[in-house]
C-alpha cells in the first residue's frame, strides 16, 4: 500500500470520537453446552440447515460456518453440525457477515451487534462498546487486519478494544432515492490498491483512501443509489449491486450498467461474488442466480421440482462462497446448496457433506 493510503489519519480523527463513548465492557459467555445436531439423527438429518442461510464461510482449518436468519450460526467440523444461539451467549439470531481475524478469532455481524468467538467464549459488542447502531449488516477485515462493521448508521472500525465510528460525509446536495433506511451500510469491500468502498443506502457508494472520500451516485453513472452489494474483483473492477436497477461495474474510470435486458435474471442484486475461475456471480430475489463470464450471462433459475416451505428452491439467493476445494456454496431462503459445476445439491443437516481435512489447530484458539 502506498504511503498515502495509511489509516493513521483515520485513527487520529476517530480517537476524538472515541472519547464520547463509555469504556468497553464486554459480556462473555461460554460456548460449551451448545445444541448439537448429529447427521446420524433421522429427524435432524432430513431437516434444512435453516429456513434462511444467508452467510457461508470456511475458516483456515477447514470448518464450515453457516449464518442463518433465525437460528444463529451453525458450524460443521467434519463430524457434526453445531448451532450457536443466544442461549449459548451468541449475540443475535440473524447472522449477516462472518470473517476470521488474523489471530484466528471468528467475528459475526448480527441484528444485535457484533459477536467475537475466542477461546470458546463469545464477546458481544453493541452501541455500549462504540458501534453506531446495533443493526450490523456486513463485516470486513482489511489488509491491515482491521475489522470493519457496516451498520444501520454508518461504518465503524475495531481498534482492539472497542468500535470507533468513521464519519462518512454527505458530499452530494441532492438526496437520492432509497428503498429502506437511508445511511445504512449494507456492503463493504477493499480494492486492489487498498482503498475501502462503502455502499451507503440512498447515497450510492463511497471510496475512502485513508484520508478523503469520493462519492459515486446515479449522477456519475451508477445504476442506482440504493446499494446492496459490492465486489472488488481481481481485475481491479468494482461491481455494485442495487435493489431494483441491476448491476454497475466501474472499469478504467467509467461505469457500465447491466440489467435484465443484458441477461441478468433479475434487477434486485443482493450479493456479488467472483469465483476462482474469474466468473462473476449475481444473486437475485425470486429467480435464482446469474453467472457472467465477461461476455454472456448464464441463468441458474429457481428449482420448481424442489419445494421448500411452499416456495421453489433457490429462488431467493443471498450468498455465494467458494471453499478451499473450489466448491461453490449457495445460501438461500429455504436452505443450503452446493454447486458441482452442472447441478445443485441440497445440503441438509445430515448432508451430503464434503470431506473436511484434518484440523491442524482449533479455530477459536487464543492468539
Amino acid at each position: 500500500m502506498s504511503s498515502g493510503l495509511s489509516y493513521r489519519a483515520v485513527w487520529l480523527q476517530s480517537r476524538v470520537l472515541a472519547l464520547c463513548f463509555l469504556a468497553c465492557t464486554s459480556t462473555n459467555a461460554s460456548a460449551q453446552g451448545v445444541h448439537q445436531h448429529q447427521p446420524g439423527s433421522n429427524v435432524e438429518a432430513s431437516a434444512q440447515i435453516s429456513n434462511y442461510v444467508r452467510e457461508v464461510f470456511q475458516d483456515r482449518v477447514g470448518r464450515y460456518w453457516f449464518g442463518t436468519n433465525d437460528d444463529g450460526v451453525a458450524r460443521f467440523d467434519g463430524e457434526s453440525l453445531v448451532f450457536f444461539t443466544v442461549r449459548d451467549g451468541f449475540g443475535g439470531v440473524a447472522v449477516r457477515g462472518i470473517v476470521q481475524g488474523d489471530n484466528g478469532d471468528m467475528w459475526f455481524a448480527t441484528e444485535d451487534g457484533v459477536t467475537r468467538l475466542r477461546s470458546g467464549k463469545f464477546t458481544n459488542y453493541t452501541t455500549k462498546h462504540g458501534l453506531s447502531h446495533n443493526q450490523v449488516w456486513c463485516l470486513m477485515q482489511d489488509r491491515e487486519g482491521t475489522i470493519w462493521a457496516g451498520t444501520q448508521r454508518g461504518v465503524c472500525a475495531f481498534d482492539g478494544t472497542s468500535f470507533i465510528p468513521l464519519p462518512i460525509p454527505i458530499l452530494k446536495k441532492d438526496q437520492p432515492s432509497f428503498s429502506t433506511t437511508p445511511g445504512t451500510v449494507y456492503a463493504m469491500a477493499e480494492d486492489q490498491d487498498g482503498r475501502l468502498w462503502f455502499g451507503v443506502n440512498g447515497r450510492g457508494v463511497y471510496r475512502f483512501d485513508g484520508e478523503s472520500f469520493t462519492n459515486y451516485t446515479s449522477e456519475d453513472g451508477l445504476a442506482s443509489n440504493d446499494v446492496r452489494s459490492i465486489c472488488a474483483d481481481r481485475q481491479s473492477r468494482i461491481w455494485i449491486g442495487s435493489d431494483g436497477d441491476g448491476v454497475s461495474c466501474l472499469e478504467d474510470g467509467a461505469w457500465k450498467n447491466f440489467t435484465k435486458e443484458d441477461g441478468l435474471s433479475n434487477n434486485r442484486i443482493y450479493e456479488i461474488y467472483q469465483d476462482k475461475a474469474g466468473d462473476m456471480w449475481f444473486s437475485t430475489l425470486g429467480v435464482g442466480a446469474s453467472r457472467y463470464d465477461g461476455k454472456t450471462f448464464t441463468a441458474f433459475r429457481e428449482d420448481h421440482d424442489l419445494m421448500i416451505n411452499g416456495f421453489p428452491a433457490r429462488g431467493h439467493v443471498q450468498e455465494f462462497y467458494e471453499d478451499q476445494d473450489g466448491v461453490l456454496w449457495i445460501g438461500c431462503s429455504g436452505g443450503l446448496f452446493r454447486f458441482d459445476g452442472a447441478s445443485f445439491v441440497n445440503v441438509k443437516r445430515g448432508g451430503p457433506w464434503p470431506q473436511v481435512a484434518e484440523m491442524s489447530e482449533p479455530v477459536d484458539s487464543s492468539p
